[in-house]
């Protein structure tokens, strides 16, 4: 296959983005690429070779590296640690661009504060990524762990391609994406940000940047549609506004298609949360993310505590802390997570092809995900603990056309079994009182969502779901303190209406401050 066939498959949009983006190289750049005469190094040896030709500061160099077929970025005369073993196509074809520029000299867009944290690490640290091309969250791993070698000649990351590299995968006994390896040893999986590889590796914030932070008039605690939301209604007014988030985009990082914003055709979570970031930034507010709140009070203002023990005040406050996967709370769902048990079908669902796996959980996001896993494993179970499943219908009839799904209602599970990973799931059939077991190697949990509110027990009004209740302009009992999105109880949790209820709250908070502060409002 030709370089310009496959970037034909790419689409000629894409080419003609890079071409844009391959304008903004400072520096030459060094591709050193090892290959053999398997397809994909064959694959690979085009790509490298377009790059070459589309800038005259692209030099390919052919090199052996540690894995064939894979390439590494650099500078003239020196080693800057960035490698793709395997292709970085689908969603990883970002992280090479990305890599690209920031290779060639243009700055990352990262906190001065944070590049300190990053150039402070001594220790070498070898990093290696094993990702999946069809995984949503891999990318910001490998972009961070990126940046950390473009900026410290202690630290280099290879991103592993794990279809290319399988043995690898089974050797490591890899069950989830992105899986990363430091030194030789497993340092940990899922989604991470610069911030939070950095406080993983012992190199956290300690608070005092937080010493000096006004007050906000509004200050909002979670970085999801509703607290974007929120933040830019309240910026609007001209009033000083902060987000603090443990983590920005909430769960709509791991939402893969989203097909109904309004006006919006179709998008992917990550794509989205981008979107609602560089939305935010546009207006005057003071963004904190990778921060934990552990509790809020009421005294002359609103106060919250962080987890690395700084204080930020409001006069108004705004929760929008989200909501996360619930866990199925069975015996072998923590001891074989990342071994089996998973929560992303879109990300981990190329691990099991050829295998059989279980998804539990009858409503739209279980059957999305046993349709989707339908086309990759040998076999899906989908188990729903009542008589009937609640996905939509045109879903359900899609499901009920798959030869390899099997629907088993009235089906509690009970137990997920395996000795150092998966092999199995025990269910109860709730009609007969008998227990049934499955023979399998993957199970999917999707049994819907779980405010993140634990830190509010006792201090503010929760619902029997530990929701907080909210009146029509978003207040809770806590005076001064509104809250917006999947952690209120608001009916219907969706992304559209999380961002209307983020206004609301907005709204209210200003109606709030106009009828309860001083007349210098801004700033004051």
């Amino acid at each position: 296959m030709s370089a310009t066939a496959k970037f034909m498959l790419l689409d000629a949009n894409l080419k003609a983005q890079l071409q844009q983006y391959l304008a903004l190289l400072e520096g030459e750049i060094v591709i050193k690429v090892s290959v053999s005469d398997d397809k994909v190094s064959n694959d690979m040896l085009d790509l490298v070779t377009e790059l070459e030709n589309m800038s005259p500061l692209i030099t390919v160099q052919h090199a052996l590296l540690e894995r064939t077929p894979s390439f590494s970025i650099n500078k003239v005369g020196e080693e800057t640690g960035v490698t793709f073993a395997g292709l970085p196509l689908g969603h990883e074809f970002t992280s090479l661009v990305l890599a690209l520029l920031q290779v060639s000299g243009r700055a990352p867009k990262v906190d001065e504060s944070v590049i300190k944290r990053i150039q402070a690490i001594k220790k070498p640290m070898k990093f290696e990524t094993y990702v999946s091309l069809t995984c949503h969250n891999c990318p910001d791993v490998v972009q961070a762990l990126n940046i950390m070698s473009v900026l410290n000649p202690n630290i280099s990351n290879t991103m592993v391609e794990g279809g290319t590299f399988q043995d690898e995968i089974k050797e490591r006994d890899i069950m989830a994406v992105p899986t990363v390896y430091m030194n030789g040893e497993n340092f940990g999986g899922g989604r991470m940000e610069l911030e939070d590889i950095l406080n993983k590796l012992g190199e956290a914030s300690d608070g005092s940047e937080f010493g000096d932070v006004e007050p906000f008039d509004v200050l909002v605690v979670g970085g999801g549609p509703a607290g974007a939301s929120a933040a830019i209604y309240s910026a609007r007014k001209g009033i000083r506004t902060g987000i603090v988030a443990e983590r920005f985009g909430g769960q709509v990082n791991d939402t893969l298609a989203i097909e109904n914003i309004i006006g919006t055709r179709a998008t992917e979570g990550p794509q989205f949360v981008s979107s609602l970031e560089a939305h935010v930034a546009d207006y005057n507010v003071d963004i904190m993310k990778s921060q934990r709140v552990t509790s809020i009070a009421r005294n002359e203002m609103v106060e919250v505590t962080l987890e690395n023990g700084a204080v930020l005040k409001g006069k108004t406050v705004i929760l929008s802390t989200g909501a996360r996967y619930r866990q199925l709370g069975v015996p072998g769902e923590q001891e074989f997570k990342n071994k089996g048990v998973a929560y992303c079908p879109h990300c981990d669902g190329p691990i099991f092809k050829g295998k059989d796996v279980a998804v539990v959980g009858g409503g739209n996001s279980g059957v999305e995900a046993a349709i989707d896993l339908a086309g990759i494993v040998n076999h899906v179970y989908l188990l729903q603990r009542n008589t009937e499943l609640k996905a939509d219908t045109v879903l359900q009839e899609r499901l009920h056309s798959l030869s390899n799904v099997t629907v088993l209602t009235n089906a509690l599970t009970q137990e997920i079994t395996g000795t150092d990973k998966v092999n199995g799931l025990t269910y109860l059939d709730v009609v007969s009182g008998k227990e049934e077991h499955i023979e399998l190697q993957g199970v999917f949990v999707q049994i819907g969502l779980l405010p993140n509110t634990e830190f509010l027990k006792g201090i503010i009004d929760l619902n029997q779901n530990n929701e907080i209740i909210i009146n029509k302009h978003g207040a809770t009992s806590m005076p001064g303190v509104f809250a917006a999105g999947d952690c209120t109880d608001t009916v219907y949790k969706q992304i559209i209406i999380s961002m209307g209820s983020g206004a609301t709250a907005a709204l209210g908070s200003f109606d709030y401050l106009i009828r309860n502060t001083t007349p210098q409002l801004v700033n004051g």
